[in-house]
């Protein structure tokens, strides 16, 4: 190396020497690296802070060889403004040879002592300073994300057993009372975890080299708040229960006392088609089930004895077996009256035709009074057989359609299309 070449290398070696002296004074006060020298460390963080500890260790032992080196270089520098060749050779050899002696600090204790040249020392205590930096960083980062939400969170679950205990949700009492328990028990082994083991909770970043690459893992943390939301909503819902309680009972005891009313006017509207109505299949009518009305009066009970938590799935389920009790009461009603309404439906259609044909003039014609009266007697007597009092309205419709295509009226459209269907309400019930 001449001249130049010698200071230009001492200059920039200086410059990595106070480049690597900033590095190691931060993280020797990084609020990282002191919370994990005075931490009681578990697990993984444990074992990866004892050795980037004793990488620290091994990093100022570097730096003060690097010094050492560097200021006796530079010694031998101004000993003279013009170095003569013995200087530039000796300089050369400092600067560029493996001339630092490293005793007792031998990566993974292969030797005793080695030699490095400068240039070695830095890359060495730069891959040092990266695996330190991410220990101290990554633990760090986790005791500045973690705990502070968990506290947060803990107070949240503080105020929502505060509220459910008020309710009557506890546990063994109600399912979310034990949830309560369970999700206060994983918060404070969660915390006590955090705390002591960091690492545990930290994600490199994939891809990424640079110290304190990754983020928090919150994987727990995050199942442990849907648990509390979903506690927090059932207690709302249970809160919601105590203070419409008694509408809600009232609405529920008038639909089923409107399933009741319907269900005895199906009763009796089948009593009134099995006496007027012949040859038809009427469907029973079963009374209102007792099971509700014994769960309603135990709903009643609950909300007097404030016994929210277990109010709330009964009535839920009491509302949604009323308003069903009500829906099969009137599929009842209707299913039942359907013979009465197919024969209303023949009488209105037998008297439409006898209007038509008084209209055209041929309300006097024998046959037609004989097929109406045949089919009036039917219709209005007591028990009426609907298909035989069908078929005399269809044979009353084709001998008035006739008569009145022979007076020409041409309005015999609808002779052939009254079919009614009387018998496949029957089927149908059956």
């Amino acid at each position: 190396m001449d001249r130049d070449g010698v200071d230009r290398a001492l200059a920039r070696l200086g410059a990595e020497h106070e480049a690597v002296e900033t590095s190691l004074l931060a993280l020797q006060d990084h609020a990282g690296r002191r919370l994990l020298e005075g931490a009681g460390l578990t697990g993984v963080t444990e074992e990866r802070w004892a050795a980037a500890d004793a990488d620290i260790t091994r990093l100022w032992t570097y730096f003060d060889a690097y010094s050492g080196a560097l200021a006796a270089a530079r010694e031998v520098r101004e000993r003279r403004r013009w170095p003569n060749r013995e200087d530039l050779v000796e300089l050369t050899e400092r600067l560029r040879g493996p001339g630092v002696l490293i005793a007792g600090a031998a990566v993974e204790g292969s030797v005793l002592a080695e030699r490095l040249s400068l240039a070695e020392l830095v890359t060495r205590m730069n891959g040092l300073y990266a695996s330190s930096l991410d220990v101290v960083v990554a633990a760090d980062a986790v005791w500045s994300a973690l705990p502070a939400r968990i506290d947060l969170l803990a107070a949240e679950l503080h105020r929502t057993r505060s509220l459910a205990h008020s309710v009557g949700v506890r546990p063994g009492e109600h399912p979310s009372g034990d949830d309560l328990e369970a999700i206060t028990a994983e918060l404070a082994e969660l915390r006590a975890r955090v705390i002591s083991d960091p690492l545990a909770f930290w994600l490199p970043g994939a891809g990424s080299s640079a110290p304190g690459g990754g983020r928090p893992d919150t994987g727990r943390y995050d199942r442990a708040a849907l648990a509390l939301e979903d506690v927090r909503r059932e207690v709302e819902a249970v809160l919601d229960v105590r203070q419409d309680a008694e509408q809600r009972l009232i609405a529920l005891r008038d639909v089923l006392s409107r399933a009741d009313r319907t269900l005895a006017e199906a009763r009796t509207a089948r009593g009134e088609v099995l006496a007027k109505i012949a040859a038809s299949e009427v469907p029973a009518v079963s009374g209102p089930p007792t099971v509700l009305q014994e769960q309603l009066a135990a709903a009643a009970e609950h909300r007097r004895q404030s016994r929210w938590h277990r109010l709330s799935p009964l009535l839920e389920s009491l509302e949604e077996r009323a308003e069903e009790e009500l829906r099969r009461a009137r599929e009842s009603l209707t299913a039942v009256t359907a013979p009465l309404a197919v024969r209303a439906e023949l009488r209105g259609r037998l008297d439409a035709y006898k209007a038509k044909v008084a209209r055209h003039g041929l309300a006097e014609d024998p046959l037609l009074i004989e097929r109406y009266d045949a089919a009036r007697r039917m219709l209005w007597s007591a028990p009426c057989d609907l298909r035989a009092a069908e078929q005399a309205v269809l044979r009353y419709q084709q001998a008035a359609a006739e008569s009145l295509q022979g007076t020409g009226s041409g309005a015999a459209n609808g002779a052939g299309s009254g079919g009614t269907g009387a018998g496949t309400p029957g089927k149908e019930d059956a």
